[in-house]
């Protein structure tokens, strides 16, 4: 029997490459309200603590800025309609996916991405595979709090004991320490290694091999 039968993802930059639709969503906003718009790598450093952050990141003078809650209101609803434009899978994500799903892994999602496209990107690529995900909505914080990992936990009636946090940033290291579960960092997404390594990395995989073999390595 496995030591760690779970498995809980962050979203983008570990499942999913979203930075392009998230930077268009966030320019269209900020050209709609003739704000200073941004490159994919400002985006890219923006990212990670939920999209309210990231537009007050984005904007100048954030929630300061009298047209703050305009620009939030167009980046949402720009990006319920074009969060999956140019968005894709990373090299090797839907192969390790399908293959915890089938040595019997609980599998679910916790982002700080906005729920309704979290759950809107579950289901265009991993229906049937993950069965729970998560996304920032009212009423329960968002991470690195514990708390929405937590619900993940209680939804795959899973406990922290037999589950392993996989992400790609500062705020997956944190929420992993704040849930009591061991972390994975992976290296392909929003933030290098020496960034993660400062952040208290410790399992750093460069490819979807390296993580699983991280994850045999925990069970064996």
């Amino acid at each position: 029997m496995k030591k760690y039968n779970t498995v809980i993802f962050d979203l983008d930059g570990t499942l999913l490459n979203t930075l392009k639709d998230l930077t268009d969503a966030t320019n269209y906003a900020l050209e709609k309200y003739g704000q200073p718009q941004h490159s994919i790598e400002d985006v890219r450093k923006f990212v990670g603590n939920g999209i309210r952050k990231l537009i007050e990141r984005a904007l100048e003078g954030g929630e300061e800025n009298p047209e703050f809650e305009h620009v939030f209101a167009a980046f949402k609803e720009y990006y319920g309609e074009h969060c999956n434009d140019t968005t894709c899978l990373y090299p090797g994500v839907e192969e390790i996916i399908t293959s915890l799903k089938g040595q019997g892994y609980r599998l679910a999602i916790v982002s700080n991405k906005a729920d309704f496209a979290v759950k809107e990107l579950q289901q265009i690529y991993f229906k049937g595979k993950i069965e729970v995900a998560i996304g920032e909505k009212d009423g329960i914080r968002k991470k690195p709090a514990p708390d929405t990992v937590m619900q993940a936990l209680k939804e795959l009636g899973s406990s922290r004991e037999e589950a392993v946090y996989v992400g790609d940033s500062d705020v997956d290291i944190a929420t992993a320490a704040n849930s009591g579960m061991p972390c994975i960092s992976v290296t392909w997404g929003f933030r290098d290694v020496p960034f993660l390594k400062e952040h208290g990395a410790t399992h750093l995989a460069a490819s979807a091999e390296e993580l699983y073999a991280i994850l045999e390595e925990f069970n064996a």
